[in-house]
């Protein structure tokens, strides 16, 4: 069996996950919290957990492991939205620098749980550059996608050319839009999820023309998500295997679009733990290494 962290949909083996009552804690963290991380509404922290327990469930019935990552007081809770804050390579982890000012805290927390589960580290996003996980996507085992946004600056774009082009890896820039502005969370992965080789879940309307060209090229497919399934994370598809998908709930045009390809499809509620704080499942995990 051949394995390798460059993909984002080949067959799941390892992932990290930060559990609610890890990254939440109690309904008085997020009182204290949410107004300020821009979250649509304080999440109910035990309604919450058990929206979590059902997502981790989903993992688990996949015979994966799971990884969970400690609570720590240094973070808030945006750090429920684990794939943001490392990018995962066959080389190490690399640590992002993360361009929203409330999560600056939560790479030390990815380095303490790598360094001691024996993951190696290969570098590091530095101040003046930032970059976010939700940014960056692998397309192929040597070509990943990375996004020029409000959270991902062209500084921290260098810094991870410098990192990886140098092994063979091709970085792909995405010019993303102003959408809403620098409050927002608008990541590349919120208009872009790989679920097989040649297979994406795409929003066209916020998608730069050039990438979006570039994906056709490379002989990608789409499964569009109408614009009424747009916030609600109807983009936001996390592939387990090839064509074997986790959506939250209340996306039925884009889960029938998802069928229609032959994708397996299982949603769960994700009203607190997705919809509040902007996160679907692919923010929900940090994904490590995969099969084929």
């Amino acid at each position: 069996m051949n394995s390798t962290y460059h993909s984002e949909y080949l067959q799941l083996q390892s992932v990290f996950i930060n559990p609610v009552e890890n990254a939440f804690v109690s309904d008085l963290k997020l009182q204290e919290e949410w107004e300020g991380l821009n979250y649509l509404s304080q999440p109910n922290y035990n309604k919450a957990i058990k929206e979590y327990k059902a997502f981790e469930a989903l993992l688990l019935k996949s015979k994966l492991k799971v990884n969970h990552f400690p609570i720590n007081e240094a973070v808030k809770i945006d750090a429920i939205y684990c794939r943001d804050a490392s990018i995962a390579t066959n080389l190490g982890m690399i640590l992002c620098n993360m361009g929203k000012g409330g999560r600056i805290n939560e790479p030390v927390l990815h380095r303490q749980e790598y360094l001691k589960s024996n993951i190696p580290i290969l570098g590091e996003i530095r101040y003046p550059g930032t970059l976010e996980g939700g940014d960056v996507a692998w397309l192929d085992e040597t070509t990943l996608a990375v996004g020029h946004s409000y959270r991902t600056n062209e500084e921290g774009i260098l810094q991870l050319k410098s990192l990886l082009e140098p092994k063979g890896i091709t970085i792909i820039v995405a010019e993303l839009p102003h959408y809403k502005g620098k409050a927002d969370v608008f990541h590349l992965m919120s208009i872009l999820s790989p679920v097989d080789k040649d297979l994406a879940v795409v929003y066209s309307p916020l998608m730069p023309i050039k990438f979006r060209n570039e994906l056709i090229r490379r002989g990608f497919q789409f499964v569009e998500v109408p614009e009424n399934e747009f916030e609600s994370m109807g983009c936001n598809v996390l592939a387990l295997a090839p064509r074997q998908c986790i959506m939250v709930e209340g996306n039925p045009v884009t889960q029938a679009g998802l069928e229609a390809m032959g994708c397996a499809v299982t949603t769960y509620k994700g009203e607190e733990i997705s919809l509040k704080g902007g996160g679907g499942p692919t923010c929900l995990t940090r994904p490590l290494l995969r099969s084929y």
